[in-house]
């Protein structure tokens, strides 16, 4: 049997049961829960020097916990002197435990050590639910060393729920411990 995180385990027994009943869900399988997390970043330079792509994905691997996906440009762009297929992006995925664990680590960790935070914005969910963040830089994660950071990245973290609309993900990410304002 798979172990299960903390949080996974207080889902499970606790907060489905809660959102059910809040919801006015009748269906248990409907209620709505953490499909995955997607970690993106679009590396600055990627196209000019190669060395930005290899720590971009250093920094991305020791985030996730995984290793990064190389993404390449669909198409090309003349004003950016972007070629079709060059590798200017890294994605990760997130799925079952380290979702989780990541997520916890997220709530508990990253956003307590932001200075002046004051929750994080109702307004980010895209209507069905799921729900995106961005950080314009990786030192608020404990894994990352800052003195070895030589460039600043920004990445984006999109939470992805099964829920059907915006509602239904506020209720389940704040019910999962989110720091949502006030």
């Amino acid at each position: 049997m798979k172990t299960q995180n903390q949080l996974q385990e207080k889902y499970n027994k606790e907060i489905s049961k809660n959102l059910r009943q809040e919801l006015g869900i009748k269906n248990p399988n409907a209620v709505p829960r953490l499909s995955k997390i997607v970690i993106n970043m679009g590396v600055k330079d990627a196209i000019s020097d190669k060395k930005k792509m290899e720590k971009g994905a250093e920094v991305l691997s020791l985030i996730a916990g995984q290793k990064p996906k190389v993404m390449k440009a669909k198409q090309s762009i003349s004003s950016f002197k972007l070629r079709e297929g060059e590798e200017i992006a890294l994605m990760v995925t997130l799925r079952g435990k380290r979702m989780y664990d990541f997520y916890q680590k997220l709530t508990n960790i990253v956003f307590p050590r932001f200075r002046d935070f004051h929750g994080v914005k109702k307004e980010s969910f895209d209507g069905h639910g799921n729900y995106t963040l961005g950080f314009s830089e990786a030192t608020v994660f404990p894994e990352i060393d800052p003195s070895r950071i030589d460039t600043v990245q920004g990445f984006e973290v999109s939470i992805v729920t099964s829920a059907e609309d915006n509602d239904q993900g506020f209720a389940l990410l704040k019910a999962l411990g989110m720091p949502f304002r006030k």
